[in-house]
């Protein structure tokens, strides 16, 4: 503060005018006008700071922080990383200070806005209630003229008087406490979010902690490192303690932190931990934390320590303690320090303290999988590095590279060069991995724990092998070419696995997979196959990809039935894969031992990164790391998160929060198409007998409907994509059961919002899978069963569809026939509740693979 300021008696006088002004506001709910007080009622430098705000780019959509020299003191921008987060507090400031210039905090139109205000107010004697009712005034001014942002009033700290500086202030403390109870208090009516900053600051004796100060009243730069640490859950939307992906199996949160800042050294203690040392050094200078590798800790600093124990058993488990001056990290292997380091990582979100806990974990499944066919769409070493960096950070530690396809071959052989000829590809000629590319592929996985798989299609899926070979894998030219071939992936690559397929194909040659396997296994390599597929040895680790198979015995199994990308919709991906029940059981052993979400887009792209956006690959593969590593779950091909209050759903609700998290705190610049969906409820109303004419009008299209009929008596489900039924039904469930065909179904469903605004939607009535020929939607029509969508009685027009009508192909890529992967839906939504009505009709069910009747609808506001 400046204690040169001197607060005429005027002041006293306007705070009064004030309070009479904000109880006659409250009686009559009058326009509540901007401030206009005298200019000598403030400091020059009040005048100074204001005038340069003013002159600061108009952004939008920032993060605010409002004050006085306390809050100026923080370098917020800085110390979030966050050119959003902009600083507007000015030295001597007080609460009158703070609404003379709200004009310009509210033309920025904040999302959010941090304000912690009074202290100056009570050294000037002013009274508590006066400043609470000043703060009430900047709450209800803020929400009227920006009424999407968010504030959260902060605490006043508490002072300490020890220093014997600031006395008009530091002998306040009574009254501190007096104006955040009431602060405190005031939060319950809704105008703003308190947060308690004060007892976190204080000593046993309630002052100002000293190890944050040198005057009693401002920070020390690790008061800010505690103040950031306190609001980054508000800043971000984030969970008060870290959301920690895949969740571990034991977790106790105690009150204290660890000052992750002030760390400088890593204790190695075994040194077959150098690399886990050198990859978690890499990573704390990122964060601006410079350490250096030692063998013994100097006394009394803050450390990380990791240490083979050799006591445990799993060589993925690992044990994590953060105290308030050690975090240690324990495994049998260096493969568990690898995964406890993952979740220090997450531990360290805001970069500047961890919360002290107590973590045990191991994996359910030994085999969490992620596989990628990059026959039909090749995909660049980079891009694949890109998604092997995420499977790492969640913990999955299986790629399967599948690498032959109908359309191409794409691995180089030196025994038959032809195999990557770019005549005998269909896409993406002359694209194939060079021997010296999967080495280092295979070499990157393995950095990461990760055992990489490759994938040699035989003897189906094979047509790039025979217009390169001249012959079909099964005849006896093809068998032993396969084998070479074998051999030299064998004998060539640091492998432990091999994929040999077998699957869709009619097997004239018996002889032809039993010879394979026994060529993988001559080289001391594990064969794994498709299942169901061709005959096998026992032993042969299978595959199974079709809903009604089960593992068999003698056979070790891995679950990828109903768990394809390429198939989900966005929304609907992430309930299917959180409710799999991995293999039909809770946790895996040597028979079962887990699974592998996969990404098949039969589908031309133009572009690689279409492989990842419009298949969510990034949502999805979180919820399966989850899945896979936490083991449970709630019964396979359940499409829906069920409803409020029941088990199902309650655990939905604490993934999706945090996998939210997530996306928000690591996915920037990545495609991530999630937004949440357990709050969103439906009344399903219906069923209407349309006879086959799905452009039939009935009762709930007509305008009087909603005024007449109490929608609330009807049915309800939740979420963001709703499947009246499946094009899987009824091996996989939807939210209706045993559904007649030639029917329509409405629903409507509600949506808040805080002004009269423009908002993106996400709609969709058919998301198209990405590997059958799906005809584009009509043009001037959502769909071709003629679903229509009304937003408080107003009829939405679907898409100008870049190519509506257009016949399915293959070979033609998909564009804008998604909802995530094309331009939002921009809908004018009103202040208070808006009424969204769905009309979802269907004709017959039948129809042909490439064009499957997917009866369902999404609508989700962004």
């Amino acid at each position: 503060m400046n204690r040169n300021i001197a607060f005429p008696s005027l002041y006293k006088r306007i705070v009064g005018a004030l309070c009479m002004f904000f109880v006659l506001h409250q009686q009559v709910g009058a326009q509540i006008k901007p401030t206009n007080y005298p200019d000598s009622l403030f400091t020059t430098y009040y005048h100074q700071r204001v005038s340069m705000f003013k002159k600061l780019p108009m952004t939008q959509g920032d993060i605010i922080f409002l004050g006085n020299s306390i809050t100026e003191g923080g370098s917020w921008g800085e110390l979030f990383g966050d050119e959003k987060v902009k600083n507007r507090g000015i030295s001597g400031d007080f609460t009158v200070g703070v609404m003379q210039r709200m004009d310009e905090i509210v033309q920025r139109k904040p999302s959010k806005v941090f304000l912690m205000i009074g202290i100056n107010d009570l050294s000037r004697n002013i009274s508590p209630d006066s400043i609470v009712k000043n703060i009430t005034w900047i709450a209800n001014f803020l929400k009227q003229e920006v009424p999407s942002a968010q504030l959260y009033v902060q605490s006043i700290l508490p002072v300490n008087e020890v220093f014997k500086k600031f006395d008009g202030h530091t002998s306040k403390g009574s009254k501190v406490l007096e104006v955040n109870e009431k602060l405190r208090k005031l939060a319950s009516s809704g105008k703003y979010i308190y947060i308690d900053l004060y007892s976190h600051f204080c000593d046993e004796q309630g002052k100002l902690n000293k190890a944050y100060t040198n005057d009693g009243l401002h920070l020390l730069g690790d008061g800010y490192m505690l103040w950031k640490h306190l609001v980054y859950p508000y800043v971000y939307d984030v969970q008060q303690k870290a959301a920690l992906c895949p969740t571990p199996k034991f977790i106790q949160w105690r009150p204290q932190v660890f000052p992750l800042y002030k760390c400088a050294q890593i204790v190695l203690g075994d040194e077959r931990l150098l690399q886990e040392a050198i990859q978690l050094q890499h990573q704390l200078s990122q964060k601006g934390i410079v350490t250096k590798l030692v063998n013994v800790a100097t006394e009394g600093q803050p450390v990380i320590e990791i240490d083979i124990d050799s006591t445990e058993k799993n060589i993925e488990a690992y044990a994590l303690s953060v105290t308030e001056k050690r975090i240690r990290i324990t495994a049998a292997t260096a493969n568990g320090i690898f995964y406890g380091i993952q979740t220090l990582l997450q531990l360290m979100r805001d970069n500047v303290l961890v919360d002290v806990c107590e973590i045990a974990d191991a994996p359910s499944f030994s085999w969490r999988g992620f596989m990628v066919d990059v026959g039909r769409n090749f995909q660049s070493i980079q891009q694949l590095k890109q998604q092997i960096d995420v499977m790492a950070a969640y913990k999955m530690n299986i790629f399967h590279f599948h690498l032959t396809e109908n359309i191409a071959w794409r691995l180089q052989s030196k025994l038959y060069p032809q195999l990557t000829d770019s005549k005998y590809m269909l896409r993406n000629q002359g694209a194939f991995y060079t021997v010296e590319e999967m080495i280092e592929l295979i070499a990157y996985c393995k950095q990461r724990y990760i055992t990489l798989i490759p994938e040699i299609d035989m003897p189906g899926h094979s047509d790039a092998f025979k217009r390169a070979m001249g012959v079909d894998m099964q005849s006896e030219k093809g068998v032993e070419i396969c084998k070479n071939i074998l051999k030299e992936i064998c004998t060539t690559y640091d492998i432990s696995y091999l994929h040999i397929g077998g699957d869709e194909v009619k097997i004239d040659n018996l002889n032809f997979l039993p010879a394979m396997v026994e060529v993988v296994k001559s080289y001391g390599k594990k064969p794994v196959a498709w299942n169901p597929g061709g005959n096998l040895p026992e032993g042969t680790v299978l595959q199974m990809w079709i809903g009604d198979t089960k593992p068999k015995k003698n056979y070790p199994s891995v679950d990828s039935r109903h768990l394809y990308l390429n198939h989900f919709d966005p929304i609907d991906g992430v309930v299917t894969v959180f409710n799999h029940k991995i293999c039909d059981t809770v946790s895996g052993d040597q028979h079962l031992l887990g699974a592998t979400l996969c990404n098949w887009p039969d589908r031309r792209v133009s572009k690689e990164e279409d492989l990842i956006s419009m298949n969510a690959v990034y949502p999805v593969m979180l919820t399966f790391a989850e899945r896979s590593w936490q083991g449970g779950g709630w019964g396979n091909f359940l499409s829906d998160i069920d409803k409020p209050g029941t088990d199902r759903y309650k655990a939905f609700v604490a993934w999706e929060k945090r996998l939210l998290e997530h996306k928000t705190l690591y996915f920037k610049g990545f495609s991530f198409p999630y937004q949440k969906q357990s709050d969103i409820e439906w009344k399903l109303i219906g069923p209407y007998k349309n006879n086959g004419k799905t452009e039939t009008v009935f009762i709930p299209e007509s305008a009087a409907f909603m005024d007449t009929v109490h929608v609330n008596r009807f049915p309800s489900v939740w979420g963001g994509t709703i499947w009246l039924q499946h094009f899987w039904s009824p091996m996989i469930q939807s939210h209706l059961r045993n559904q007649e065909d030639s029917t329509t179904w409405y629903a409507v469903g509600k949506f808040w919002s805080e002004e009269d605004k423009e908002k993106d939607c996400w709609i969709g009535f058919n998301n198209i899978s990405r590997s059958p020929a799906t005809h584009s939607p009509p043009v001037g029509a959502w769909d071709n069963k003629n679903s229509v969508v009304w937003v408080n009685g107003k009829v939405i027009a679907p898409p100008v569809w870049k190519r509506g009508g257009q016949k399915g192909d293959s070979e033609i890529p998909l564009v804008d026939e998604g909802y995530e992967y094309r331009a939002p839906t921009k809908i004018l939504f009103k202040k208070g509740w808006n009424v969204v009505r769905i009309k979802a009709p269907v004709g017959s069910f039948k129809a042909e693979w490439q064009n499957t009747v997917k009866w369902m609808f999404s609508f989700i506001p962004l």
